[in-house]
């Protein structure tokens, strides 16, 4: 019997150049239902957080890849406005008083009843789940560790030691109308006037002579305030314990002091957008980002507080962080968003028009 290899190996060819097609197209499919979901957030620190240590777990179990479309909470807020009609993210991450006007501009949906939502602290819940608090925080006060103890000065305080002569040149402060952390010192200083957040007059009226002869300068962010602790061009400002830590990490000489008066409550909460091009997959991630292996991966690795209080602190620097922010927490003070979301528009043209002018 005579065996004809020509034949054998041109059939043999045939069967292993269809194999590849299959898998070829096999891989096609596969690839084509990988899925993109975009979310808003902060930038720098948060966002290399996120990207590296939490969210990887979620687009392996839901094959999908998620971007970030980083930005402040004002800048988010006002790409999801320009979009509402058409949404381009599918969930957004924004300052507490931020989203309670994001909320109201119907702009969110209402998070899916799930196991994380019941989890996260009473506190974190929006009204009707409209939004929940991903990480917990505080405004207080940030100072220049190094600079301080060369001045041999002590640690700050007061909300009201922005405005000691001695930091004149030194103290910089981030622009109200886009920064949390720039209206929390200011509404601060404006109750210390004598003022109410209905009532923001004392703390108009004063700014000028007080703590503004020393503001060296007004950033739109904190992103800048790094640079300035490190050339000695700041001295004094507000941030947040998690913001300082990160800095610490960093090897940047700065610390961070709780006023008397109190630091300001600041959670960072998330909500899907209202119809979103894939509304599954966002509620999805909405409800990972709640849970506690998320948040745990927060606090690890980026010194994010997590508003699960299940989410397991890995090692003595996260139980010690956790630790001094249940003690913050004793004299934080919670504003009166509801009154701050109707003025702010009158109060950021007030700022632009008579301080940073």
């Amino acid at each position: 019997m005579r065996t004809d290899f020509s034949n054998t190996a041109k059939n043999t060819g045939k069967k292993a150049g269809i194999a590849l097609a299959v898998l070829a197209m096999a891989a096609g499919v596969a690839q084509a239902q990988t899925k993109t979901i975009y979310i808003g957030m902060n930038g720098g620190s948060m966002e290399k957080t996120w990207t590296e240590h939490v969210f990887p777990a979620f687009e392996k179990a839901n094959n999908a890849k998620v971007v970030v479309v980083p930005g402040t909470s004002s800048e988010i807020l006002a790409k999801a406005q320009a979009n509402k009609d058409k949404p381009q993210m599918h969930v957004i991450f924004l300052d507490d008083g931020v989203m309670v006007r994001a909320a109201g501009m119907g702009l969110c949906e209402k998070l899916k009843p799930s196991g994380p939502l019941n989890e996260i602290f009473p506190t974190a819940r929006f009204g009707g789940d409209i939004a929940a608090g991903v990480t917990m925080g505080m405004t207080g006060l940030a100072y220049n560790k190094k600079m301080f103890a060369e001045k041999g000065w002590a640690a700050p305080t007061s909300w009201m030691d922005l405005a000691d002569p001695k930091y004149k040149g030194k103290v910089v402060f981030q622009s109200m109308p886009s920064s949390s952390f720039g209206l929390h010192g200011f509404l601060m200083f404006n109750r210390i006037k004598g003022g109410t957040e209905a009532n923001v007059d004392p703390g108009f009226n004063a700014w000028k002579n007080s703590v503004g002869v020393n503001v060296l300068e007004y950033i739109p962010s904190s992103a800048k305030l790094s640079e300035m602790i490190q050339t000695g061009d700041a001295a004094i400002a507000p941030l947040t314990p998690t913001g300082v830590a990160t800095l610490q990490e960093k090897g940047i000489a700065i610390e961070y002091a709780q006023p008397k008066e109190g630091s300001v409550v600041l959670m960072v909460a998330e909500c899907v957008i209202a119809n979103n091009t894939e509304p599954v997959l966002a509620q999805k991630l909405a409800e990972f980002l709640l849970s506690a292996p998320a948040q745990a991966a927060g606090l690890q690795h980026g010194n994010q507080i997590p508003s699960n209080p299940k989410a397991p602190a890995v090692g003595d620097d996260a139980k010690l962080k956790l630790k001094q922010f249940a003690e913050y927490m004793k004299t934080a003070v919670v504003l009166d968003w509801n009154a701050i979301n109707e003025n702010r528009p009158a109060w950021n043209a007030r700022w632009n028009r008579s301080i940073e002018r």
